[in-house]
């Protein structure tokens, strides 16, 4: 699973959460170095902040989706990550081409159940 945030602290409880799941991992500190890894790695799901410096995790996921589109890709999933819990932000997450929305602070439990709902194959039953 790929891991996208330019917040170490981030990173950290991410990939924490993710670990206690039972996920492997890999980082990346912003939009640009995700689209990267996206192109040269298989990954099951993205988390991905949307708020970067450099390339933001919108203008990154309109970017895998067109590399997706262009080399006859199914779509990877990807989950949106922010502090912003308005409405339009969520809107603006889904309108990129991410999947689902996962607001910050994020935890274990609530991350487990935005998995699920993109991607219910990834979670053990129960």
């Amino acid at each position: 699973m790929l891991v996208v945030d330019d917040n170490e602290t981030n990173l950290r409880v991410a990939t924490a959460a993710l670990k206690k799941l039972g996920f492997t991992t890999v980082e990346a500190r912003d939009g640009r170095e995700a689209v990267e890894r996206v192109a040269t790695t298989r990954f099951v799901l993205v988390l991905m902040d949307w708020q970067m410096p450099e390339m933001d995790g919108l203008e990154a996921t309109r970017r895998i989706r067109a590399d997706e589109r262009a080399h006859g890709r199914a779509p990877l999933p990807i989950l949106g990550v922010s502090a912003n819990t308005f409405d339009s932000d969520r809107a603006a997450c889904l309108e990129a081409g991410m999947d689902g929305f996962l607001p910050k602070p994020i935890t274990r439990k609530a991350l487990a159940a935005a998995i699920a709902a993109v991607c219910p194959e990834l979670l053990p039953a129960g």
